[in-house]
């Protein structure tokens, strides 16, 4: 999939973080489970730094792998967030809301989960924490493949500051290999919007500068999620139209 600068202009519109209702609800993994969780994801990861990711092995982030499904990032998360006890806050994704979706519902087909924390018994906005550094803005978005089987993660995205962004760069390079310079562009060229693409066979991720903001954004993606979630899209536009 390949990404040009206005898809990064688009991403940043797409993680503009809404503040988090009163009225939201989460649904947090028991403290205890979550603790286990922790500990074992710190093992596992330690482990998996050691050796390069499968060539045919979703990306992941800190442990949260592109593909799982949405019951076991629930359930199974420690929150990639500050403050202490951050838990996941997931409703219908608003990119859905032109379809007529109704929010806060187990029954959309597309989700979307930020991670939030309570606050004077109101829920506030945590911070996603990324390369040790608190990201400006993230989203989790999960989708039904096929509009039926169970939702599943296909794109993490977050909003990072350019230096944060600079250190990601050198990282990623040491861990995936050399990234591609989207659009024919070369490290030294000067440009607007600088993008960098590291991919597998089923999945990418995307480094995009925003020179103008001093911002960068940070992109896990599934291939061909466009695909499915058009194909979701259809589904839920097709039943509507049967039961109006």
């Amino acid at each position: 999939m390949k990404i040009t600068p206005s898809a990064c202009a688009l991403a940043v519109a797409c993680v503009v973080f809404t503040s988090v209702a009163t009225d939201l609800r989460a649904d947090p993994a028991p403290a205890a489970h979550r603790a286990r969780h922790a500990v074992k994801a710190k093992a596992s990861g330690a482990g998996a730094a050691a050796k390069p990711a499968a060539a045919d092995e979703p990306f992941s982030f800190r442990g949260i792998v592109l593909g799982e499904t949405l019951d076991a990032f629930r359930s199974l998360e420690a929150a990639r967030a500050i403050p202490a006890g951050s838990v996941a806050i997931c409703e219908t994704d608003t990119v859905a809301a032109a379809l007529g979706m109704r929010f806060k519902t187990a029954d959309s087909l597309t989700i979307a989960c930020r991670w939030g924390h309570q606050e004077h018994d109101a829920w506030q906005a945590s911070q996603a924490v990324v390369d040790g550094v608190p990201a400006i803005d993230h989203v989790l978005r999960f989708a039904s493949p096929d509009g039926q089987g169970p939702l599943r993660l296909y794109e993490m995205s977050f909003v990072i500051d350019e230096a944060t962004g600079s250190d990601l760069l050198n990282a990623l390079d040491k861990k995936y290999g050399k990234a591609r310079l989207d659009a024919g562009m070369e490290r030294t060229a000067s440009s607007a919007t600088p993008v960098y693409v590291w991919e597998n066979a089923v999945s990418s991720i995307t480094l995009c500068f925003l020179p103008g903001t001093r911002s960068a954004t940070l992109t896990y993606l599934l291939k061909h999620a466009d695909a499915q979630v058009r194909s979701v899209e259809r589904q839920w536009q097709t039943s509507s139209a049967d039961t109006g």
